[in-house]
């Protein structure tokens, strides 16, 4: 989780740096087309690597699989 959010935040720098060059630079529109380009796509990028789940460890032996239809023998009463 930590790796994901250092993640995160560099790319949200990285966009923040693109977005402050693209207004404040005078540079021909090329340039400037590529500061807004990281901008805009930068903060989906972000997300998308925040998003993704890293090498998780395996389930434990006893789990089965999530889409299992009945309710476990040790959960089958109410308030247990």
């Amino acid at each position: 989780m930590r790796k994901r959010e250092i993640s995160y935040l560099v790319k949200m720098g990285i966009r923040l740096v693109c977005l402050i060059l693209a207004v404040a630079v005078p540079a021909p529109w090329p340039v400037k087309g590529l500061f807004v380009a990281g901008a805009v796509l930068l903060p989906y990028l972000a997300v998308i690597g925040a998003n993704q789940r890293g090498h998780e460890p395996p389930p434990p032996a006893g789990f089965t699989s999530p889409d299992q239809n009945e309710i476990p023998r040790h959960r089958r009463e109410i308030g247990s």
